[in-house]
Order: C-alpha cells, then sequence, then structure tokens
C-alpha cells in the first residue's frame, strides 16, 4: 500500500484531513498523484521529477500519521506486505491492537478529520 502523500510538499494527506474525494488529483507520466492543495499542483507542474525525487523516501506512519524517510522505520508485516511505522514504541503497540483500523485510515477508508479538525483542509482548501 502506497500512502497518500502530497508529491510537491511531501504532507500525510491523512494527517491533514483530506479525503480522497478532496483531494487535488493530476495524472502524470500515466500514473494518479494526490495533493493537499492548488498551489502544490500548480509547484508540481512546473518541475514534477525534481519533486517526486525530493519525495520519493517518503512514507507514513499508520498510527501517528508522521511523514518519514522510509529509512527511519520500523517494518511490519501486515497480510504479507511490508507497512513502515515510526520507531516510537507506542506507536507500534497500538499498531498490533488494531491494525485493520490503522491501515484502513491510512487508505482514506474511514471518516478521519485530521489534525486540522473537521472541515479544514490545507492551505485554505
Amino acid at each position: 500500500m502506497e500512502p497518500p502523500i502530497c508529491p510537491a510538499c511531501g504532507c500525510s494527506l491523512v494527517r491533514l484531513g483530506i479525503t480522497k474525494k478532496n483531494a487535488v488529483q493530476h495524472n502524470y507520466a500515466g500514473k494518479q498523484y494526490w495533493f493537499c492543495c492548488k498551489g502544490c499542483l500548480e509547484l508540481f507542474i512546473t518541475n514534477p521529477e525534481s519533486c517526486l525525487a525530493e519525495t520519493a523516501g517518503l512514507t507514513v506512519c499508520p498510527v501517528c500519521l508522521a511523514e518519514k524517510s522510509v529509512n527511519a522505520t520500523v517494518t511490519m508485516d501486515f497480510n504479507g506486505k511490508p507497512v513502515g511505522l515510526c520507531r516510537c514504541p507506542h506507536c507500534l503497540e497500538l499498531f498490533n491492537k488494531n491494525p485493520h483500523y490503522f491501515i484502513a485510515r491510512l487508505a482514506w477508508q474511514t471518516n478521519y478529520a485530521g489534525v486540522l479538525g473537521e472541515g479544514i483542509g490545507c492551505c485554505s482548501q
């Protein structure tokens, strides 16, 4: 599973409370990308390869929703697929108690409102 990360700024869209429905979408080189705002899409369009290179090594901890370098995570197995979590023991403990919830939240399959709260998105979205 590839967590939804804005390829222009590197923010976790789930952490910001941006749903797949209200994310700014753009197709580039045959792949669909989701952005936190129109400004990030405009930034991406000016130099997509640079943006993709800057955010290529990022993942999102499914518990705390922190954006982390893949090299700074602990890999857990979930249904035969690797999941990168931050190194926080509390996140590992919580993930082990209810992995299905955290995976579903990271995949935009819950009604999580984000750290900015209900109805408040990124960049005045």
